[in-house]
């Protein structure tokens, strides 16, 4: 059976994780949230009191860990991390630079490669990241690159936090997202950028339901396909 695969990437806050699980379900594609693979990594590290930017010492950390996905009865990715389920513990917001350092580390990206591979070739995915069409999936079957403006990312993160009863600064997130935009811009290995195959959806001023809709369009027109036509 050939598998088909969707990769959308586009920076920090463009609603990726959030809009790529809404359409796998209503296609009935299997979602890989490949943010939170690394996350778990920026998790290890920080317990481990490893500075997730010093490449040696994450590098050293890497064979000792166990990290694997697992997918319930409603499609939805959990992480676990030497067993552990650790799907709510990665989404803590200083989860996030931690993620962004080891990242870009080569070491990390080697690690994490396969497994990301591996899931597309045995179902049908969508899979977003900062690096899917140009260097996890470079054949895709068609790629995405989602983005937005700073402030509306900002902003989309900043209730996100509130609306998980955390404290947060508007003006803090907003620097937050400028500098990860810039990490993730200039790091080395596999820096985010538009691929010249990639459609380019910018959802600035567009509301969920807005940002959804202009996906699956793209999705329907490109591959021709319809919702639920994919179910495993």
């Amino acid at each position: 059976m050939e598998y088909r695969s969707i990769a959308i990437d586009g920076p920090s806050g463009a609603g990726k994780s959030t809009l790529a699980k809404r359409l796998a379900q209503e296609l009935g594609f299997l979602y890989v949230d490949t943010g939170a693979i690394y996350r778990t990594v920026g998790l290890a590290a920080r317990r481990q009191g490893i500075d997730p930017a010093d490449g040696e010492r994450v590098a050293a950390m890497l064979p000792g860990l166990s990290i694997t996905m697992g997918y319930g009865a409603d499609g939805l990715q959990h992480m676990f991390l030497d067993g552990e389920d650790v799907t709510a513990a990665i989404r803590e917001n200083d989860i996030s630079a931690c993620a962004s350092k080891a990242a870009a580390l080569p070491a990390v990206r080697d690690f994490l490669m396969e497994m990301q591979r591996r899931t597309a070739r045995e179902h049908h995915v969508i899979m977003d990241g900062r690096d899917i069409g140009t260097v996890v999936l470079p054949n895709a079957d068609l790629k995405i690159f989602l983005t937005a403006a700073p402030e509306a990312r900002a902003e989309r993160r900043y209730q996100e936090l509130m609306e998980r009863g955390q404290r947060a600064d508007f003006d803090q997130v907003l620097r937050e997202v400028v500098e990860r935009d810039r990490r993730d811009t200039q790091r080395e290995t596999a820096p985010l950028r538009q691929g010249p195959d990639a459609v380019l959806a910018d959802t600035t001023g567009l509301d969920l339901e807005e940002s959804f809709q202009l996906l699956l369009g793209i999705i329907q027109e490109r591959l021709d396909i319809r919702e639920g036509t994919h179910e495993e």
